[in-house]
């Protein structure tokens, strides 16, 4: 056998790895990368989280009740996160932080 065919058979190896690895990337989620959107949030997050507990939570204090669930509720559902406690806390959060009415004023309490 020749020099080159040994060289030829050596690269058609390498290839056909390369291109199996690459296909069995694409199979397995554990290898592949995924995306997030601006505000840090993965678009396929693996739970949805309960809302209507979580704002309850959140609005427990509120002097506007109706007012803070339905606020709080629009963000969760948006962001799937409420952060921790009453108020505050917003940097657990970014995408629930970043959300702004239409007068630049924080929406979610």
């Amino acid at each position: 056998m020749s020099m080159f065919s040994k060289v030829l058979i050596v690269a058609s190896l390498l290839l056909f790895s390369l291109l199996f690895l690459h296909a069995a990337a694409d199979d397995h989620p554990a290898l592949q990368v995924e995306s997030v959107d601006q505000a840090g949030i993965s678009p396929s997050t693996p739970y949805k989280m309960d809302c209507g507990g979580a704002c309850a939570g959140r609005c427990r204090l509120s002097s506007r009740p109706r007012l803070c669930n339905r606020a709080c509720g629009t963000c969760c559902q948006r962001c799937n996160c409420v952060p921790p406690g009453t108020s505050g806390n917003h940097h657990l959060c970014p995408c629930y932080a970043a959300m702004t009415t239409h007068g630049g004023r924080p929406k979610c309490p």
